[in-house]
């Protein structure tokens, strides 16, 4: 479970479209204040969703081989598939020229609510189902999967904690630095899904295979 966690974790964080969003909202009038909102946004949204699994499961993982374990292991099978048959797809697709997208010109002037929507708007929901179907087997009577869960949340938010600290101690050198940031993964933004997409698509299908059979 931990280290199918990481690797959700690892693959929510270097998502370029939240990352994008956020570093134009850094940029805008209050950007730092704004930036928090989507921060705690973001990160409530992701404590969020383990609260509802811990509800459903009461803490408890399902016993290994039952049918409610199995189900467990299958859901992580169709979203790693489903990941990287995405992958794929937008892999072959031709390239299609395209803009910013349309709440990208709302961002300076919005209030915080609409800052705190767009962190929602943005999620990488299918990563986020995949790390909710792996807290399914945390057994929060015990301290390591209480870290784990932690550790989940926080390394799926840690882009945006980076980026706001540094704008916060070093507003000048962050602006032109993550605006470059920016500039950059709207160049490379349908490698980076295509990626991210395939590896860990990739590594979920992997895993629950070989959970289904060992």
């Amino acid at each position: 479970m931990v280290l199918d966690l990481m690797v959700i974790g690892t693959a929510i964080t270097l998502g370029p479209l939240h990352n994008s969003a956020f570093i134009l909202l850094l940029s805008s009038r209050r950007g730092v204040r704004q930036g928090l909102v989507f921060l705690l946004s973001w990160l409530a949204n992701l404590i969020a969703v383990i609260a509802v699994v811990v509800l459903l499961t009461g803490g408890q993982p399902p016993t290994r081989h039952s049918a409610p374990s199995t189900i467990v292991i299958a859901a992580k099978l169709v979203i790693g598939l489903a990941l990287v048959l995405y992958g794929a797809h937008r892999r072959h697709r031709p390239p299609r020229p395209h803009g910013p997208p349309r709440w990208a010109a709302l961002i300076d002037n919005a209030s915080p609510v609409a800052a705190a929507g767009v962190a929602w708007l943005v999620q990488p929901w299918a990563l986020v189902a995949a790390g909710a179907a792996t807290a399914l087997e945390a057994n929060l009577s015990t301290a390591g999967d209480w870290l784990a869960l932690t550790g989940y949340c926080l390394l799926a938010t840690l882009s945006l904690i980076v980026m706001e600290m540094y704008s916060v101690w070093a507003p000048a050198a962050a602006e032109a630095r993550l605006n470059a940031l920016r500039n950059w993964l709207d160049q490379h933004q349908e490698q980076l899904i295509v990626t991210l997409s395939l590896l860990a698509g990739l590594w979920l299908t992997a895993v629950s295979i070989y959970e289904l059979v060992a």
